[in-house]
Order: structure tokens, then C-alpha cells, then sequence
């Protein structure tokens, strides 16, 4: 079993997030898979940009704010 670094992006409304997580590859059929405490990880990030609350988001990610660049 080897574990490798990946991040992540969530985009929920007018934000962007970069949630780094742990890809765990093995000689298993569901590999390459995410542990437990990332795929929480993953929701709380998204969770908290759908309420604005990028305090809570900036916890566990970068956060980025979209611009359109023309109307």
C-alpha cells in the first residue's frame, strides 16, 4: 500500500477551494481510494463554502475567490 498527495478542488457558488488529501493505492479493486478523515475533510470544505463561511473552510484549504473577468 503507497500513499500519494493530490489535491483537491471544490467549487461551490463564486469560490474555489484546494483541499490537499492522501490518495491510498493498493493491489485492491476500489484503488486508488481516499481515507475516512479526507472524505470528511472534503465535505466540511464544501459544506462550509455553500454557508459563506470561508473562516471554517480556510481551516482545512485554500480558498480562492471567482471574478467573471467580462459581463
Amino acid at each position: 500500500m503507497t500513499k500519494r498527495k493530490q489535491t483537491k478542488l471544490i467549487h461551490e457558488g463564486k469560490y474555489v477551494a484546494e483541499v490537499d488529501i492522501e490518495l491510498i493505492e493498493s493491489n485492491e479493486a476500489w484503488s486508488p481510494y481516499i481515507s475516512l478523515d479526507d472524505a470528511y475533510k472534503l465535505d466540511s470544505v464544501r459544506e462550509a463554502l455553500r454557508k459563506n463561511n470561508i473562516k471554517a473552510a480556510a481551516k482545512y484549504a485554500r480558498v480562492f475567490e471567482l471574478f467573471p473577468i467580462s459581463a
